[in-house]
Order: C-alpha cells, then structure tokens, then sequence
C-alpha cells in the first residue's frame, strides 16, 4: 500500500511535465553562447530557478486536478489521474501541494548560495534571488488564476498558459544574470501559445464531441479557428526567429550567415508538429515530444547546430 501511495504521489506530481522547464535554462545557454562568462554561481543558481519551477509546477497541477477531479472522472485519459480515481484524497493533495509549494519558494535561495561559492557573484547574488522569486511567485499565481478561471476564458486561456513559459525564461534569466533578449521572449510567447492552441486542436480531433467534457472552454472554440491560430502563431513563431537570425547575421557571417541553418529543422519541427496535432496522433505536445523521434531529431539538430554556430563564432552581446 505505502508503495502504491508513493507511486499515486509521484504521478500526481506529474514530473514528466518537468522538461518544461528547458525554458529555464535557454536564456543562460543563449547568454554563455553570445558573451557570458559561465561561473559555478551561474551553474548553482540556474539549478535553483529549474527545481523552484519545477516544483511550482507540479503544486499547480496538483491544484489543478483538485478542481477538476470531477471532470477528469469522465475524460477516458485523465480519470485515471490519482485525485479523480481515488487513489489520494482531496486533503491529502492540499497538503502535498502546499509542501511543493513551500519548495518551490526556498529553491530560489540557491542563487544567493552560489553567490557565496563565486565571491564576485555574491553582491549581485542578492538581487538576482529576489527577481527568481517574484517571477516564481507570479508564476504559481498566473498558473492558479488560470485553474480558477481563466482555463474556462477563450483566448485567454492560451495566454495565460503561453505567459507561465516567458516566466521560465525570465526566471533562468534573473537566476543567473542574464537579461532576456525581446527576440528570445517573443519567440517563446508564439511557441508556448502554437502549442497551446495545438493542444486544443489535437484534443477536439481525438475526442470529438466529448472534447468540452474534458476542457469546458473547447465548447468556445471552433477546429476551423483553433487551425487558424496554429497558422497564425506557428508562423509568428518562424518569422520573429527568422528576425533573430538576421539581426545577428554580421557576428556568424562566414561568407553565408550559418545561424540560418537552424531554421532548417524550425521549420520542419514547426509543421511536423501541425501535422500531428491536427490528425490527432497526439493530444499533448510533450507527450509528442518525448515520443515522436523525427520531432526529436528536428530538435536535437536544431541545437546542434545552434551550438556549433554560437559557441564557434565571435561573441555579441545578446
């Protein structure tokens, strides 16, 4: 019994939905790529800002599921999630997302370790806690707002969802001494909102008619307008990389700018992923992601590409 609690607690936890947190870390490896000098306060501090979101993140889909458990029980996937099956109790969970919570709020305290580790981090270190912590604060508050409400809210909903992933970047970006390049914030805010309305997509495709017993707010929305918006913001995603690229062309301009190469398996991945959400091979992109191997090839050679590049060239700021 106590190995099956334990087990039913990890589900509930959902750490798969940990890889998320690649976000936290691409503002740091982009900043080390084009000038920042990498320091183990920068290491120590950016394991900080993963852990805290990491577990503010699973705090919130524990809430999440708190609310919905009685609409999961009816979601042919989500009823076996361990609030809606019985497997943990509703004052159970509370009390497990509180602990998460608290977590998620100490992480944070690793930035000002590390300051103590690199003594010429240690003045910044301070400050640069307190950003980690405001962003993780707002983003445990967003993430709540949205179960509450706005997940109910069209468009909204995707915003909101689309906002938790730009406090990723911010937060590894505060952790470490970083500051965020708009052309990185902007691409993560399309991406995080494609993905988002590819979700939606993909769930109407695979349940039909039931997709609104699952998620109330599918009864608002249409394929014809959920198809629109993958176009609109996969496409706004391709062109403000694209910026990136050739606003950063002089400093990887062998003769022929080589960061273009990477829109090669952008692209591909992009409506690769459009492809699969709109047939209805997958209904969540991580699950894709950590399944479908042309998506992960596409990815892998996407930042390999932009490492051999980056790391390769001279560095400018970011």
């Amino acid at each position: 019994m106590a190995q099956s609690t334990a087990a039913s607690f990890i589900r509930l936890a959902r750490p798969h939905q940990w890889a998320k947190s690649i976000f936290v870390i691409i503002g740091p490896a982009y900043g080390i790529a084009t000038g920042k000098q990498a320091s183990w306060s920068m290491i120590v501090g950016l394991l900080g800002a993963v852990i805290a979101f990491c577990l503010a993140a699973s705090a919130c889909y524990v809430l999440n599921d708190i609310r919905d458990r009685e609409a999961d029980k009816v979601h042919p996937r989500k009823r076996l999630r361990p609030i809606a099956s019985g497997a943990i109790s509703v004052p159970l969970a509370m009390r497990f997302a509180a602990v998460l919570a608290i977590g998620a709020l100490i992480a944070p305290l690793l930035v000002w370790v590390g300051g103590k580790i690199d003594p010429p981090s240690s003045a910044a270190s301070g400050s640069m806690t307190v950003w980690l912590l405001v962003t993780v604060v707002i983003y445990i508050v967003n993430t709540t707002f949205y179960s509450m409400t706005l997940k109910n809210q069209i468009v909204l909903d995707v915003i909101s969802l689309a906002s938790g992933f730009v406090l990723r970047v911010m937060g590894g970006c505060a952790a470490t001494g970083v500051p965020p390049s708009l052309f990185l914030l902007n691409v993560t805010f399309f991406l995080s909102m494609f993905l988002a309305f590819g979700k939606r997509l993909a769930e109407r495709q695979t349940l039909g008619a039931d997709a609104a017993a699952g998620r109330a707010v599918q009864a608002a929305y249409t394929n014809d307008f959920l198809r629109m918006a993958v176009v609109v913001t996969g496409v706004a995603t391709l062109v403000t990389y694209a910026g990136y690229v050739e606003g950063h062309g002089p400093h990887y301009d062998h003769g022929f700018n080589l960061l273009w190469l990477t829109l090669l398996p952008a692209t591909y991945g992009l409506l690769r992923c459009m492809v699969l959400l709109d047939t209805g091979r997958y209904d969540d992109p991580t699950e894709m992601a950590t399944h479908d191997r042309p998506m992960q090839l596409a990815v892998a050679l996407f930042a390999l590409i932009t490492v051999l590049v980056m790391w390769g060239a001279p560095r400018p700021p970011v």
